[in-house]
Formats: structure tokens, sequence, C-alpha cells
């Protein structure tokens, strides 16, 4: 596999993948994982197409997720993350891990936000129990089918 076939395989498994496998660390150092909605994914948010339009051939991981819960407190601790993508029955997967940021910039909270999360958080794109995280991934590792390749 080339690594621009590589690269285009973990694009390809971002847009269309069920869900993000997120791993932090707890405050005994010790991992947590969890499943998140793949914002990326194109079938489950069509209305976020645009937004990734502009993370074209990045890796870029968003996520929104409720401020009080465990993880925003393990990143305030400790930035540091994995997140899994994979198709089991491809033989498919995709490692991206890095320091996951929370973000505070108003725009990225809107232009991320669907109107359907109002159930989970009342007051909308700036609810106080409301949080976007941001992984710009250094370092990227794609498995398929038996074969490795680091894309960063």
């Amino acid at each position: 596999m080339t690594p621009s076939e590589a690269n285009d395989r973990a694009l390809d498994l971002l847009g269309r993948a069920d869900a993000a496998y997120a791993t932090t660390l707890d405050q005994r150092g010790r991992p947590q994982t969890r499943a998140m909605f793949n914002l990326r994914n194109k079938v489950q948010f069509p209305g976020l197409s645009g937004f990734f339009a502009t993370h074209s051939g990045r890796f870029a991981v968003f996520f929104t997720t409720n401020t009080s819960s465990p993880k925003v407190a393990e990143l305030r601790s400790n930035p540091a993350v994995s997140v899994y993508y994979c198709a089991p029955k491809e033989f498919l997967g995709l490692m991206l891990g890095g320091d996951m940021e929370i973000v505070d910039d108003g725009a990225t909270r809107n232009a991320i936000w669907q109107p359907e999360w109002s159930m989970y958080y009342p007051g909308g794109p700036d609810d106080p129990d409301h949080t976007v995280l941001r992984l710009i991934p250094s370092e990227a590792k794609l498995y398929c089918q038996f074969n490795f390749a680091r894309l960063i």
C-alpha cells in the first residue's frame, strides 16, 4: 500500500466509521476508553460535511461532550489522548494520538452545533454543560488487512 493509498483509506474510514473510541488517562494514569459520536460520519452527521470540508486531507477530530463529564476533567489534568476508528469486518483501523484541547472559540462551537443536540444541551451551543473538543493529531497509524502505515 502506497502512502497516498493509506492516507485515502484513513480519510475514507473517518468519513464512515460508526463511532470513535476516545481514550483519556484518569487521575491514576489509567486509560479510560469510551465510544463517542463520529462527527465526521457523513451519513450520521450530513450537516457537518461542509465544516469538515475545510479540514480536507487532515485528520482533525472534533467531539462534543458534557462539561461535567469525567473525560473533560481528565483532559484538563492530562490532554494526552488516543482516538480509534475501525471497520472490524474489513480489518481496518486508524489510531490518532496527541493532545486534545477544549475549544473556547464561539465560531467553531456554533459551526459544529446540530439542532438535535438541544435534548442534551437545552441552552444550545453556549450551554454551560456543552464542551467542544479538538484533536490535531501528532501521530496517525493505519492498520489495513495485516499491513501498518504511519501517516504522521
